[in-house]
């Protein structure tokens, strides 16, 4: 028989969007105890991110609402991630799609738009974050104005649940219960969403909350971070996307352990991540030595590396900030190392004395 007969084309897609999910799995570490560490990687969406997910989802709701109508006009504040999802979802739907944006945003994010057909506005921020409260206020301006349609992603409950793939797919591919589910946080709907829907299938999971130190979302002081995607500066009100009932832990990670995570990652894999996921990763590798035995701890990878190429990647960018550490560098090495050491002492063959 013919291979070309035997071959299935359902492989073969008709549009970008089709493509979205099914992301593959890297274990990233392992210990002697049976534990494992794995990495959820959402870079290979595409857009390479996860929020195109709950873009699309975000999109098809309010067409089945009749809130957004043919030939229609999105508007979005957005870092980049977002907004990439959505220029996505409506080139390919026929909508006009309007980011509002600042400079603290990856300008390759910015370009990535652009590229897509989206109109960029932009907003002057302080230099301290990102300017989450301007651009809230210019997409209440644009709106007012024009009659754009706002997903909203702060406050539209379709982000959330635009993750309930993501958690099925996790559970199919782990073959097993996820004991730890650790992802960052800025609007709430990919970590929480995703262990709402996970809670749901059965899974009695426990979820490690990320922001960057700055951050507001947890409760602590506002301050200046470099991290984008995640986190809530000072002045901001916190959407309910961000649901505490879905973070059974929440913590704070600096910027210098967040990219120099990524960057070893980077060395010791191959794979480009984002910050955020860095900072994500972060707290699994420290966090993996303490679990039960035999327990399989997820880290939801958001996006892709090659978006920071000229900021967390570029040691130029990074000293100019104060962000890059060597000794931070090596002590994420140490963890690799360490539990390396602890699979080969596991595996190495008994010792036994002569008679």
């Amino acid at each position: 028989m013919n291979i070309l007969n035997r071959h299935s084309f359902d492989c073969v897609k008709a549009k970008a969007s089709e493509l979205i999910g099914d992301t593959p799995m890297l274990e990233l570490a392992r210990t002697g105890t049976g534990s494992r560490l794995l990495l959820k990687l959402e870079q290979f969406n595409p857009t390479g991110s996860c929020k195109v997910r709950m873009a699309r989802a975000m999109i098809l709701a309010a067409e089945r609402e009749g809130k957004l109508k043919p030939d229609g006009h999105i508007v979005e504040p957005t870092s980049g991630n977002t907004g990439t999802g959505l220029a996505l979802v409506a080139l390919e739907r026929g909508y006009r799609f309007t980011a509002v944006v600042d400079h603290h945003a990856s300008r390759d994010k910015l370009r990535a738009m652009k590229a897509m057909g989206a109109n960029l506005v932009f907003v002057e921020g302080n230099g301290e974050g990102p300017s989450t409260v301007q651009r809230r206020r210019m997409a209440e301006e644009i709106v007012a104005a024009t009659g754009a349609f706002w997903p909203d992603q702060h406050y539209n409950p379709n982000n959330n649940l635009g993750y309930i793939g993501l958690a099925e797919e996790l559970l199919r591919d782990v073959e097993a219960d996820i004991d730890y589910l650790v992802g960052a946080v800025g609007t709430g709907g990919t970590l929480c969403g995703t262990v709402k829907a996970l809670r749901m299938l059965g899974s009695n999971v426990t979820s490690i909350g990320v922001e960057p130190t700055g951050s507001i979302i947890f409760g602590g002081p506002a301050g200046k971070y470099w991290q984008t995607g995640a986190g809530a500066p000072g002045g901001f009100t916190v959407g309910p996307n961000v649901d505490h009932a879905f973070i059974d832990e929440g913590l704070t990670v600096d910027d210098v352990d967040a990219f120099s995570a990524a960057r070893v990652i980077a060395r010791r894999t191959g794979l480009l991540i984002g910050g955020t996921a860095g900072a994500a990763i972060h707290v699994a590798m420290k966090r993996l030595a303490l679990v039960e035995p035999n327990s399989t701890m997820v880290v939801l990878v958001c996006d892709a590396g090659e978006k920071y190429l000229d900021s967390v990647y570029d040691d130029d960018w990074l000293i100019e900030r104060h962000l890059l550490d060597g000794a931070k560098h090596m002590s994420v090495h140490g963890l690799f190392d360490a539990y390396q050491e602890s699979m080969r002492l596991v595996n190495a063959p008994a010792f036994s004395m002569g008679a």
